[in-house]
């Protein structure tokens, strides 16, 4: 199965069905069909072949969504920015991936144009916004060039869907290379573990060039349901959505969900009739924050589990297993899951050597969902896809029913006095303080213990503890080596839009100067 083959099965099947609505714009699936022929066709015209690949730089909009199935028509491959990243980390991606062509919207026009002389590969620029920038071809008149009728299709299931860089918080971000049935496949993971049908509504509020929200929209045309689309994360307006646009489903990722739960007053005093489950993931969630989020919306919950190179999801949590937790098994709240349909998952030691069951490794994933490889580097798809075991990065213990818990990135541990200490579990004992808004843990230099364990808190406002409190606090919670030698108080941790903490901004003011940094 190819993406494009969904959109088209539903515009013939059921054409007048809403396939996307936007600020009062509804587009159906027979539309939809047909502006995605245009894309496909437009590219084509702009000089484009099959395995090439075009930028696409906006925040969220229909035609974001439609164009992943545009493109898939035509085998040519999107890379979609970020775009909160500064003009020079687009450089850096553009030039990387050799995208021939550049659509932006009219906001991040300027950005691009302080680089363009360096895009030597960009031949055509396109302005979604259709504001007439000098240079730019309007998007509008663009597509009215051409046909919106299907081009040749000559696309297989093994070619190219799409290429998404990786976050860079640890390095350069690395293109993965996700086929057309890598992604297929994790549709069809994902599918099982979901009751939709084709009168739910899915509110896609995620950015649409991270992976969780290209793989929720691809998700959602499969089983032919509506979406709606938010340009952007706002706190107020996705929860009044979720009140009153009749939504029954989305997924959020735990920033979003915690920072709806502070920012909307009055959000547990409202209801949501239609609402029957939320999706969430790409980053921890406080258990505190997921109870609370549990009982406010009153829904099922699933949280999925995975990365940029599984396409997106590799384990999931259902909804049978949250009701476990509440039903006597809380600590399954702190589990991402089991390796979900057609995945296999194990825990290996450095040696790669799969570890007895709740001894902590690396997770490895092995499913037809992972990546082709990283794009253009050879040696670190070696590295990371090991006899076709996709090594996360991330370290874990797996119990006797096969629930993984999550204990943080290899790279993250913190090597004290010859003890290993995982972030994680430092930060879940700081959250257990009632005064604590947000907490991250990194390793310091030391000289006697090669590193020692820093806090970074934010408080919630109007309280107020002082370090030694805290210290004295985490002494029932923890080993002795494991509590904070060092804490600081400040406004707001650092964290990408997926949530994720930026320990590589924390930690670099204290490894200055130091080559190696670790212990």
């Amino acid at each position: 199965m190819r993406l494009h083959d969904y959109i088209e099965f539903y515009a013939r099947e059921n054409p007048d069905r809403p396939y996307a609505e936007m600020d009062g714009r509804v587009v159906t699936y027979h539309q939809a069909d047909l502006r995605a022929n245009q894309i496909a066709q437009a590219l084509l015209a702009a000089g484009l072949v099959k395995g090439d690949r075009f930028s696409y730089l906006s925040k969220n909009s229909i035609d974001m969504a439609i164009m992943f199935f545009g493109a898939s028509k035509a085998g040519i491959v999107p890379v979609p920015l970020n775009y909160r990243l500064a003009p020079k980390e687009w450089l850096y991606i553009l030039t990387d991936s050799q995208a021939k062509l550049l659509m932006a919207a009219d906001e991040f026009i300027e950005g691009i144009d302080s680089i363009r002389s360096e895009l030597t590969n960009v031949h055509t620029f396109v302005d979604l916004s259709d504001s007439g920038t000098e240079n730019w071809s309007d998007y509008g008149a663009w597509l009215a060039q051409v046909p919106d009728t299907k081009p040749d299709d000559d696309v297989a299931e093994g070619d190219q869907l799409y290429q998404m860089y990786t976050s860079g918080t640890t390095g350069l971000p690395k293109g993965a290379m996700l086929s057309q049935s890598a992604v297929d496949s994790n549709i069809q993971m994902i599918a099982a573990g979901l009751e939709m049908t084709t009168d739910d509504r899915f509110m896609v509020a995620v950015p649409m060039y991270h992976a969780a929200a290209a793989i929720s929209l691809m998700t959602s045309a499969r089983m032919g349901v509506s979406i709606v689309v938010h340009r952007e994360f706002d706190p107020a307006a996705v929860v009044n959505s979720l009140e009153k646009d009749r939504i029954t489903s989305a997924t959020l990722v735990p920033a979003m969900i915690q920072a709806c739960l502070v920012g909307v007053p009055d959000i547990a005093e409202r209801s949501y009739p239609h609402l029957r489950y939320l999706a969430y993931g790409a980053s921890p969630i406080a258990q505190e924050t997921l109870r609370e989020a549990m009982r406010v919306f009153d829904c099922e919950f699933f949280q999925v589990f995975g990365m940029t190179e599984t396409t997106a999801a590799a384990t999931g949590l259902s909804a049978e297993a949250h009701r476990r937790a509440l039903s006597g098994e809380p600590g399954l709240l702190l589990s991402a899951g089991r390796a979900i349909l057609g995945t296999q998952i194990k825990i290996v030691d450095e040696g790669d050597v799969e570890v007895e069951r709740g001894t902590i490794g690396e997770i490895c994933v092995k499913g037809p969902q992972l990546m082709m490889g990283y794009w253009n580097l050879p040696e670190e798809t070696e590295k990371s896809l090991k006899d076709g075991w996709m090594h996360t990065g991330d370290a874990a213990y797996m119990d006797d029913e096969g629930y993984i818990y999550i204990q943080d990135r290899i790279k993250d541990m913190i090597v004290s006095g010859g003890e290993n200490i995982y972030p994680k579990e430092v930060e879940d004992a700081l959250f257990e303080h009632p005064a604590v808004a947000d907490a991250a843990v990194i390793g310091i230099p030391s000289e006697q213990w090669g590193e020692a364990v820093l806090a970074f808190i934010t408080l919630k406002q109007g309280e107020q503890v002082t370090a030694d409190e805290f210290i004295e606090f985490c002494r029932p919670l923890l080993a002795g080596y494991k509590i904070p030698r060092k804490i600081e108080f400040i406004d707001q941790i650092p964290r990408n839009v997926t949530g994720k903490i930026l320990k590589k901004d924390l930690r670099e003011p204290y490894w200055q100067g130091i080559e190696r940094r670790v212990s």
